[in-house]
């Protein structure tokens, strides 16, 4: 099974939204349909980057990677931030 950690952007606030899931395109629907407590109120989200792996728990360790300053800067280093 696949497992995905995805990068979003407000097209509204310009906001950022890190995250992951095992169904990317209906994560990315829930979110653009208000119904993440956390990104309701900057929809819509347009999908930036994402990124596969085949556990749950190296979905999650990369995730809280891209959450730390370090990750951060490496987002930003490739444009991707």
């Amino acid at each position: 099974m696949q497992y995905y950690v995805y990068i979003l952007k407000s097209n509204s606030t310009g906001r950022s939204y890190i995250g992951h899931s095992k169904d990317l395109a209906n994560r990315v629907e829930e979110h653009n349909n208000g119904k993440s407590k956390s990104t309701r109120n900057s929809r819509p989200w347009k999908l930036l980057y994402h990124e596969e792996f085949k556990s749950r728990s190296d979905a999650m360790k990369r995730e809280r990677y891209f959450k730390t300053v370090e990750g951060r800067k490496y987002l930003k280093l490739r444009d991707i931030l």
